[in-house]
């Protein structure tokens, strides 16, 4: 066989047979591309390499494919995308808290604080898959569904560093399908689906259902709707014709509209309802809110009921204005919530704690007109930077805003953990700045503030980073945050 004296070219030649498996395999599946061996029969054909320095290459070549194929994370083809993501926060928290504690002999105040350093995980993956099908999963540390954080020495084991209290958790699972650009839907432990702000519902909660999205532009206004079907307690078994699981339902529509450049308005309103009333954990018995004269409230007859959520029928109404001052972001925010058998709850609290219960002082009426909550606010910078949903080097944002939470208002067991305590009856204001020092890595400073509104009336809610106490007459929480975006 007649061969070329070509030496560059035979060196280009062999180097590209020997660079196209690993190409091949760092990138995307390329049908198109010519496998090595192909390749290097063709330049054996054209004779640019004898039948020996062919066969040579082949095998060196092969051994290369094998090697990469070895390393590589094998995928189902039914993976159209796969993303990997998250975050790891550090926090130092201050918590305190005026517990008004009336005894035999006349009121005394007591003050209860917790001082705490702490740290969250979550780590998940997101993509596509075939047919217009999308899917999640999370992971993250602590059981708790309205906080991922675990605090630094709190195990039950007295050994330094041990491990017991520190877990993981699935946070997210969820399958979506989006057949057309108008309309998805998601089954399973989503990310909120809802268009919401923290009056009513904690940031860290993730919903477990199913929920059907529907949106149309009309002429200048892009119109969507959100229905969701959420599980609220699942009791098995169940008894009698009629399930006793409870679910929340939300019926939610809106619109965003740009009212001119660099100025937009959004509104979505959402009616909630709730199935069955559940058959443990107190859902099944009428709330009250109330705690004992000993400020601790450690009684679990139905006077003490903190997580009953009997008579809600609750209407919310988030909205916001975004315009750009200058080069940075505004934004005008608030929310409004109305519970429509708000009177009936505040009855039926009323009621309970007319049964004789030690340590519990009945109420001297029922309250039927604190149904209401209401949240009002601004956010400047880089939008969205407080909550870590954005992140660009030396950018900042600045948040406050004033909340005003009634007793018999809304689902206690769904209100935000950290402001205000997960509880109602309080209202008072909160503020944020975070400056994002790297492209993922942000430094956050928070603080908040509340006060009892009804003094004759509880703060009711149930929230483990100061359980049992009620009613907190005044409470205070700074938070330093420390978080990594990935």
């Amino acid at each position: 066989m007649k061969r070329t004296t070509t030496c560059p070219v035979q060196v280009l030649a062999v180097l590209a047979a020997m660079a196209l498996p690993a190409m091949s395999h760092a990138q995307s599946s390329t049908p198109q591309s010519p496998p090595a061996d192909s390749l290097i029969n063709k330049l054996v054909e054209k004779g640019i390499l004898t039948d020996k320095e062919g066969k040579e290459l082949l095998a060196e070549t092969a051994k290369t494919t094998n090697t990469v194929s070895a390393s590589r994370w094998k995928l189902t083809e039914t993976i159209k995308s796969i993303g990997l993501y998250g975050d790891m926060r550090f926090r130092y928290e201050y918590r305190d808290t005026d517990n008004l504690a009336p005894g035999a002999s006349g009121s005394t105040q007591d003050n209860y604080y917790r001082e705490r350093f702490r740290y969250a995980l979550r780590l998940g993956l997101r993509g596509d898959l075939f047919e217009n099908f999308y899917y999640g999963l999370r992971l993250e540390t602590s059981s708790n569904p309205r906080s991922p954080w675990v605090t630094f020495g709190d195990d039950s084991n007295a050994t330094p560093s041990a491990k017991n209290s520190d877990g993981i958790n699935v946070g997210q699972v969820y399958l979506g399908w989006k057949p057309t650009s108008w309309y998805e839907m998601t089954v399973g432990k989503m990310p909120m689906p809802l268009y919401v702000t923290p009056l009513l519902w904690d940031s860290d909660i993730n919903p477990e259902g199913a929920v059907e999205k529907f949106k149309a532009k009309v002429g200048d206004f892009d119109l969507f709707a959100n229905l969701g079907q959420f599980m609220y307690q699942d009791s098995n078994p169940d008894h009698g014709l009629s399930s006793s699981d409870t679910f929340i339902l939300a019926w939610q529509v809106g619109a965003s509209v740009n009212l001119a450049t660099n100025l937009a308005f959004k509104v979505a309103p959402v009616i909630y309802n709730y199935t069955g009333v559940g058959s443990s954990g107190g859902l099944n018995q009428s709330f009250t809110g109330q705690g004992n004269n000993l400020g601790l409230n450690t009684g679990t007859a139905a006077g003490f009921n903190q997580t009953g959520i009997n008579n809600l029928l609750v209407l919310e109404v988030p909205f916001e204005l975004n315009w750009k001052l200058g080069k940075y972001g505004t934004r005008l925010f608030g929310d409004f919530a109305y519970n429509f058998e708000g009177a009936d709850r505040a009855r039926a609290a009323f009621t309970a704690t007319q049964v004789p219960t030690p340590g519990l002082t009945p109420l001297p009426r029922a309250y039927t007109d604190e149904n209401k909550a209401y949240q009002v606010g601004v956010g400047f910078g880089n939008l969205g930077l407080v909550y870590g949903q954005t992140s660009k080097k030396n950018t900042w944002e600045a948040r406050a805003y004033y909340q005003h939470v009634e007793q018999y208002a809304a689902d206690v067991n769904l209100l935000d953990s950290d402001f205000f305590e997960g509880r109602g009856n309080l209202e008072g204001i909160y503020g944020a700045f975070a400056y994002s020092l790297t492209d993922s890595i942000i430094g956050t400073v928070r603080y908040g503030y509340a006060n009892r509104i009804n003094k004759s009336l509880g703060t009711g809610g149930n929230n483990p980073d100061l359980p049992g106490l009620n009613p907190i007459q005044n409470y205070h929480l700074l938070q330093l945050d420390l978080t990594w975006r990935f």
